[in-house]
């Protein structure tokens, strides 16, 4: 099992029929959705995600992987719920972006295995591209409680694309923004800024990358980070059938020795958080 301040991974999932508490729409396409689920949110992880069935009957069959974004508490403090980032993308995402206060959906978590949280000296960077941000809320919540230094840089393609800002610096985050567009922020990819900045950085202060985000993306922090010395770890987004390895649907390579070589290994269980030296990432970009 792995341990942590408020939660221990480890334990078997719980469904659960969880009431829609409420439904924040954030722009035509995205919403974040607050469930009532505290039997999920006492030992969810950072990174950690669940599998959310869409609708009472088969249409859709499968349930969809949505990361934790939030633990949501009550006035007291107490654990009550978690709630997740959604982008209107096909049938089930238009029904949960859809929504209504009252409803009840069946949520089956935490699954997977986290993101751990550095302790101080080290610091925390946080790199999220798009709706790659989804994890972070609760990682950031984690390192703050930790008091450990961060930084999330975040990139969109807009302005109007960029969410929760004001979620991240309430807990002491430092801000890098990007966009594509150069409407906000610095003009260009995410990962300018952080290929700047660890090239600017003292090479005796420790330092812990996370990304979540499109595969070219991760990869090209993958590499920054081996270049700069630094530990990296991503949380892959493949897609999953069932969440708990049972169909197979979500493997990825890992590599295993230095001359190549490959096995599959299934995300939902060995992942979604991955070392990313530990992938081939030449076979996950040519679509693995």
């Amino acid at each position: 099992m792995i341990r942590g301040a408020a939660y221990t991974v480890g334990l078997m999932p719980v469904d659960v029929l969880a009431e829609v508490v409420a439904n924040t729409p954030l722009a035509p396409d995205y919403n974040v959705l607050t469930l009532a689920a505290p039997a999920i949110a006492k030992h969810a992880a950072p990174g950690q995600f669940v599998m959310i069935r869409t609708a009472a009957g088969l249409d859709p069959l499968l349930r969809r992987p949505f990361s934790i974004f939030e633990h949501v508490r009550d006035a007291d403090g107490r654990l009550v719920g978690i709630s997740i980032l959604n982008k209107r993308a096909g049938a089930g995402t238009a029904r949960l972006y859809a929504a209504r206060p009252g409803d009840r959906l069946a949520v089956l978590g935490p699954l997977g295995r986290p993101f751990v949280p550095v302790h101080p000296p080290a610091e925390a960077w946080m790199v999220a591209g798009g709706v790659g941000l989804a994890p972070f809320a609760s990682v950031a919540s984690a390192l703050a409680d930790l008091g450990t230094s961060m930084t999330l840089f975040y990139g969109a393609r807009s302005a109007r694309d960029l969410y929760y800002e004001s979620l991240f610096t309430g807990l002491g985050t430092r801000l890098v923004l990007t966009t594509e567009d150069g409407s906000r922020g610095e003009p260009g990819r995410v990962t300018g800024p952080l290929a700047r900045e660890l090239a600017a950085r003292p090479a005796d202060r420790p330092l812990t990358i996370y990304a979540c985000g499109p595969t070219p993306m991760m990869r090209a922090v993958a590499r920054l980070g081996d270049t700069a010395g630094c530990p990296v770890y991503v949380s892959l987004e493949p897609v999953m059938g069932c969440g708990m390895g049972g169909c197979y649907s979500c493997v990825v390579p890992i590599r295993h020795d230095d001359a190549g070589g490959t096995h599959l290994v299934r995300s939902c269980v060995d992942g979604p958080v991955f070392a990313a030296a530990t992938l081939d990432w030449d076979q996950l970009g040519s679509g693995h």
